[in-house]
């Protein structure tokens, strides 16, 4: 009769092998406990984290880009920004106990001395490969360059006059960049048509927004209570590449002494909105 309860007697188990003393894993696999975090407070979040992909070579930032003066350029080419429409928008916001209403457009600002407004226009010069020149801004009612690309199309315009200052999204420099082969430069300028100049009221930027790539943002942090032009940003073909210069240059005088200072050699006559 087999007995059910019970089972032949196996073998005896062999003993495991040795194994070799345990190792942590090198720094920076994805494997084994992540690294120490320091005590709160003293987190370094500019650095990479643990199991996060490293950010973008340079760290430079893949939605805005800001020129400075110690890095006051940018390739428009190199950065995928030469396609569509360029908009180039001129905004401000307030400082605390600074006069204005609280962002919104660079206009009917608090005057210096008398607490006046003023009427801040965008504008710009701009000069084609073909050697054509001219001028774009609200002051004459050019709205659009006088030259085109052949089909009746401009290369830039301007979309209105936000004389009051109640537009949010304030007056906006288009630029057609699908033939960026026939612009040579385009100086991007602030002019303020009434009021007392008083640019240090405001903490006044001007941003560009291409139809692909990151934003390119210019503040005016420098300021010249006498000046009523600034001229903000160039954008200027340097063999072959479109490349935004930060300029924040102020002006004493009107558009004229602007186009003398920068060498555009247009004539000029007084005029009126």
């Amino acid at each position: 009769m087999v007995d059910y309860t019970k089972r032949p007697k196996s073998p005896p188990p062999q003993p495991p092998p040795p194994q070799p003393p345990a190792q942590q894993p090198p720094p920076g696999q994805p494997y084994g406990a992540p690294p120490a975090q320091p005590p709160y407070g003293q987190q370094q979040y500019g650095q990479q984290q643990y199991g996060q992909q490293p950010p973008p070579a340079g760290g430079v930032s893949m939605s805005k880009v800001s020129l400075t003066k110690s890095a006051p350029s940018v390739s428009l080419t190199k950065t995928a920004g030469t396609t569509g429409i360029l908009r180039v928008n001129l905004n401000w916001n307030s400082r605390p106990g600074g006069a204005g209403g609280g962002g919104g457009f660079l206009k009917r600002l608090a005057g210096a001395a008398g607490g006046g407004a003023i009427d801040l226009d965008l504008g710009c010069l701009y000069e084609y490969a073909d050697g054509s020149k001219g001028v774009i801004q609200a002051l004459g009612n050019a709205f659009r360059g006088q030259h085109n690309l052949g089909n009746g199309q401009s290369i830039a315009w301007l979309d209105g006059d936000d004389r009051s200052g109640s537009t949010a999204g304030g007056e906006n420099l288009l630029i057609d960049l699908q033939h960026t082969q026939l612009i040579r430069r385009i100086l991007v300028f602030a002019l303020i048509y009434e009021g007392v100049p008083n640019w240090g009221q405001a903490d006044a930027v001007v941003t560009m927004y291409p139809a692909s790539g990151p934003q390119i943002e210019v503040r005016l942090d420098e300021h010249d209570p006498r000046a009523r032009i600034c001229a903000i940003a160039m954008i200027q073909n340097q063999g072959g590449q479109l490349v935004v210069n930060r300029e924040v240059r102020y002006v004493h005088g009107g558009q004229d002494v602007l186009d003398r200072t920068y060498g555009w050699g247009m004539d000029w006559t007084p005029g009126r909105k």
